[in-house]
């Protein structure tokens, strides 16, 4: 496993192609865009910049990892001599499944397809290739270089050859990772989602304002940050995707989006991305709480 292509140059895929290069892989970044690979680059560049202030890495290590790093706008020949495929496309069913019927055309025979997904079946994206025993879930939990999870998640038919590589392939990106079945939301989703949109419910009601439901969560339950600002981090829209999702695949009411979540994706308010969601947020800071749109 040496030759890394990572497929989409968004937010957790630039991220994906950085831990990789940092970690010595050779990584082909691919993007239908010119100018999503330039921010790409140009983010991993920043983060780096970051790393070697903080002195965690030396100006060497910043110059290797970002020659470790070609960009393409063709799929074909971003795989063409890929070891492991990494998706990171927006979570959406339709796109990930020509994406992997694509991937399967023409990457490798031997190479190990593997997507990002937060929620989608696993099966179901094995079922469009020729190799689904090598079809795997790499869940990466955002920032992809800070954060230590990389949730594994086996299809009905990935091997157990297949789920190894992949475990000790993790491993050597200094990640822990978890290995999980193939249902809707996996682990992480299926337990952070409810939690996230019962937040946004306590707020759609008037239990509570935006503030005071995220500092509940963070001294009451020691999280890190409260669950509307971590919304936003995540997106609005892949929020509600997910508990779509969910929704479609549990059979259960409990999942159903608050209809608050739907009208601000509607709208366009999808948190850091947009630069609005609970949040009014500046160059990526969180400034003030939004007034006045969180009427039934």
């Amino acid at each position: 496993m040496k030759n890394i292509t990572v497929i989409g140059a968004g937010t957790m895929g630039n991220g994906i192609a950085h831990v990789f290069a940092q970690n010595n892989y050779s990584v082909s970044l691919v993007d239908v865009a010119q100018d999503s690979l330039d921010r790409a680059v140009a983010t991993i560049t920043k983060n780096l910049d970051r790393m070697v202030k903080k002195e965690k890495i030396t100006e060497g290590d910043k110059t290797s990892t970002l020659n470790n790093i070609t960009t393409f706008t063709r799929l074909e020949a971003g795989v063409k001599n890929a070891d492991l495929v990494v998706e990171a496309a927006t979570e959406n069913v339709d796109l990930k499944l020509k994406i992997f019927k694509d991937m399967d055309e023409y990457a490798p025979e031997d190479a190990i397809l593997s997507t990002n997904t937060s929620s989608i079946s696993i099966t179901k994206i094995a079922a469009v290739t020729s190799r689904p025993d090598k079809v795997i879930g790499m869940h990466f939990m955002n920032p992809v270089p800070v954060m230590k999870l990389v949730e594994i998640i086996r299809g009905y038919s990935t091997s157990d050859e297949v789920t190894n590589i992949i475990m000790k392939t993790s491993k050597s990106l200094k990640k822990v990772p978890t290995e999980v079945n193939d249902y809707p939301g996996f682990v992480a989703n299926k337990i952070l989602m409810p939690m996230i949109n019962e937040a946004i419910i306590t707020l759609h009601e008037g239990t509570a304002g935006v503030e005071e439901i995220d500092t509940v969560m963070k001294l009451g339950m020691a999280h890190p940050m409260g669950p509307l600002q971590l919304a936003d981090f995540i997106g609005l829209d892949v929020c509600l995707a997910i508990l779509k999702v969910l929704q479609d695949g549990y059979g259960n009411s409990k999942y159903a989006p608050c209809p608050l979540l739907v009208n601000m994706v509607t709208a366009g308010k999808l948190g850091v991305k947009s630069g609005e969601g609970f949040y009014s947020w500046s160059h990526g800071t969180k400034d003030l709480i939004v007034a006045g749109n969180f009427k039934k």
